[in-house]
């Protein structure tokens, strides 16, 4: 196992599988995070209840590749915080892609650890059991634990390092295959082919660098070894022009959808980045139906716009001021805007006709197909930004023409 360095090549943190350690307090589970990392990331204590609010941590399990790993509280906390803390500890089932179960064996197996084990089946997370402190003259094997929960349990010492080889295999086989999209726009593209993508640089643009979801593009398209051809929007024109061969298609950031669709011939096939997010991230063809939610927003409505992410705000920022212009325009009067942004969606979404998501660069997907079923449940549409910018300027219906199941969506069939 090798612990991630840190840099600006290190695998973004929403594109790992993320790892969560559950158990009661002072079963151990920072202790074993310490133990798989070989660092002192979380802290250890004797007093119960040490870890508070769920700490993460980037590394690499080989052959999985990047993972999270998801330190919790104790899932047997007490008192008003303690509540608060379990409560946050739940939370966490709702972004992760396996959940490693600590189990103290000084403590008998009961209805916390069974509860976990069958919210884990309810969300169809897969769950490793590990029972620690294997190196106590007290340790007892883990065939009860494993009859009472209906799980594979492996033994292990967070404090020796016994086990831990095998709790690894064990993660590794019973990691998911598919928790994340295949790929962004690999299915796409054939070897060979050529992708423009336009990517302005305006006040919005991160300085020196390109945003996260440009530069993961540009990595898939390489990977599946096709040509990537970056310009501002105001080159469009020329470099198409200057092309010997069609590109295979044209993707841009959502706002210059305008000008790009008007510099882009309609024989080439034309989307954008946040819409292959929407795909790669969660699911665009019902991000397409929310769309058209938008003709249904009358003055009055209340619409809730959700990042994943706290970020700096620039002038004509596209989720406090250029989404509610649009939208407000679309509709003829004023409509009331909420604001979220990081972890959690407000708890009353029924009060919303509509919520407009971010591209969710920064959350996997696991999180954003959460995000949706909360709303979904709460019966209320969701966009995001990429799908209702290409709605609201006339365009979205060429955007998703190289998704023909979405279009359908959009148009209601």
């Amino acid at each position: 196992m090798q612990v991630s360095t840190g840099g600006l090549n290190e695998t973004p943190r929403g594109s790992r599988l993320h790892i969560a350690i559950f158990g009661r307090r002072n079963a151990g589970k920072s202790s074993l995070i310490n133990s798989l990392t070989r660092q002192e990331i979380a802290i250890v204590s004797e007093v119960p209840g040490t870890t508070t609010d769920p700490v993460y941590k980037s590394m690499e399990i080989l052959p999985i590749g990047p993972v999270v790993i998801i330190d919790t509280a104790g899932i047997d906390d007490t008192g008003l915080l303690g509540e608060l803390r379990v409560n946050r500890t739940m939370e966490v089932l709702h972004k992760a892609d396996l959940m490693v179960l600590v189990v103290d064996p000084a403590q008998e197996v009961g209805e916390y650890e069974a509860d976990l084990v069958k919210r884990a089946g309810e969300q169809k997370v897969p769950v490793v059991g590990v029972l620690n402190k294997m190196d106590l003259d007290c340790w007892q094997g883990p065939e009860a634990v494993s009859d009472r929960l209906g799980i594979r349990v492996a033994p292990v010492s967070a404090l020796t390092g016994q086990g831990l080889e095998e709790l690894k295999k064990e993660i590794i086989r019973c990691a998911p295959g598919d928790w994340t999209a295949p790929t962004i726009m690999g299915d796409l593209i054939s070897p060979g082919d050529t992708v423009v993508l336009v990517t302005p640089i305006d006040l919005a643009a991160p300085k020196g660098r390109l945003i996260l979801p440009q530069v993961q593009t540009i990595r898939d398209i390489l990977d599946n070894d096709a040509c990537a051809l970056v310009v501002k929007e105001r080159e469009l024109k020329r470099a198409l022009a200057n092309l010997k061969d069609r590109p295979r298609m044209v993707v841009t950031d959502s706002q210059a959808f305008l000008k790009v669709d008007a510099d882009t011939p309609a024989d080439i096939m034309l989307t954008s980045f946040s819409i292959l997010f929407a795909r790669y991230k969660g699911n665009l063809e019902a991000l397409a139906a929310g769309a058209r939610a938008v003709e249904g927003l009358k003055p009055g409505d209340r619409v809730l716009i959700a990042e994943a992410c706290t970020h700096h705000r620039v002038a004509d920022d596209i989720g406090t001021v250029k989404i509610p212009r649009w939208l407000r325009q679309k509709v003829g009067g004023e409509i009331h805007f909420d604001w979220s942004s990081g972890i959690d969606l407000p708890k009353d979404l029924e009060q919303y006709s509509l919520v407009v998501h971010c591209g969710a660069c920064m959350i996997n997907r696991r999180e954003m197909l959460h995000r949706m079923m909360q709303a979904s449940g709460a019966g209320v549409p969701m966009v995001n930004y990429g799908v209702l910018i290409a709605y609201v300027q006339g365009i979205l219906k060429r955007a998703l023409l190289p998704f023909p199941s979405a279009l359908r969506q959009l148009e209601g069939n």
